[in-house]
């Protein structure tokens, strides 16, 4: 198991927001005795998009299940969730989940997402499991604008056990990046993150700056940075979708950490970054403690949230 596994009875214990209301629709639609017929797709399709699966998803899945039905691969309607399951586990063939690692010291995180969408406390989970797993963890306070994140970011700091580079407020964030890769390289840790503003996603000249701090920590450590993960409020639903867009053209997003998934019941959004934008979610956040840490594994997801 990698040090950020989870069991399958802790994901069904954090979603069961979701869980509870895709049940309670699902239920309703395939009730007992009810015939497989269009009124029934029509009903089903238009739960699946209300849990925020989403249309085009959605789509797939309905076109999926009356060809099945056409062919006899289903009969009844108690087929239907079996068949939901194993279909939306396909969506994700094997791939690399897992952070991408770098073959000598500092393994670089760049960390991004806009306003209030967990980015701090994502920060910290990743930090806290990383240094229990005895990883030196340097932090980088690259959000200068606001003197809260970086009293927030200290604070976590502290309570992880991971170091921070920061400095003034309003300094050039590129400037604190700069120094925190030349501090991890001296310093000899194993993982260098980076926090940045939390910038709304149609600001263009923050959007440049972040580009910017990239192209800076590239230059002063080879292939960095390894991993660009951006946080999502999973309770925002299809808005997620629209920020990851924005953010993937400005910086490459290698990942995403899907944060708040405990605190939501549109679990579903999950497969619709999947299947709209074909990034994977690496880790979840189910929890507000910073052991609420979990890596992404669909079966697993689609078990408990089905279950």
């Amino acid at each position: 198991m990698g040090i950020f596994t989870k069991t399958t009875g802790f994901f069904k214990d954090r979603l069961g927001k979701t869980r509870d209301k895709i049940s309670s629709s699902l239920s309703s639609v395939l009730s007992l005795g009810r015939d497989i017929d269009e009124n029934l797709l029509d009903e089903l399709e238009e739960t699946l998009i209300t849990d925020d699966i989403g249309i085009e998803t959605t789509d797939k899945l309905i076109s999926d299940l009356r060809t099945a039905f056409r062919d006899r691969q289903i009969a009844t309607t108690d087929d239907i969730i079996p068949f939901l399951k194993e279909h939306i586990k396909s969506y994700w063939p094997h791939r690399d989940r897992q952070l991408h690692l770098a073959p000598t010291a500092p393994t670089v995180i760049l960390i991004a997402g806009v306003n209030g969408s967990g980015k701090t406390t994502s920060i910290a989970k990743l930090g806290l499991t990383l240094s229990r797993n005895n990883k030196k963890v340097l932090l980088a306070a690259c959000d200068t604008f606001r003197a809260a994140a970086v009293e927030q970011l200290t604070i976590w700091a502290e309570r992880i056990g991971a170091q921070l580079i920061k400095q003034k407020r309003g300094s050039d964030p590129a400037a604190v990046a700069f120094d925190a890769c030349e501090a991890a390289v001296a310093r000899n840790a194993d993982f260098l993150i980076l926090d940045t503003a939390g910038r709304l996603h149609t600001q263009k000249d923050l959007m440049r700056e972040l580009t910017k701090i990239r192209d800076v920590v590239s230059r002063k450590i080879p292939n960095a940075p390894n991993e660009v993960l951006l946080v999502l409020d999973a309770t925002t639903g299809q808005n997620a979708i629209a920020q990851a867009k924005m953010f993937t053209k400005a910086i490459d997003v290698t990942g995403i950490f899907l944060a708040k998934l405990d605190g939501t019941a549109r679990g579903g959004i999950v497969i619709a970054i999947k299947d709209q934008l074909d990034i994977p979610v690496k880790f979840v956040g189910l929890g507000e403690k910073p052991e609420d840490i979990a890596e992404f594994n669909p079966e697993t997801f689609v078990e408990a949230l089905f279950a």
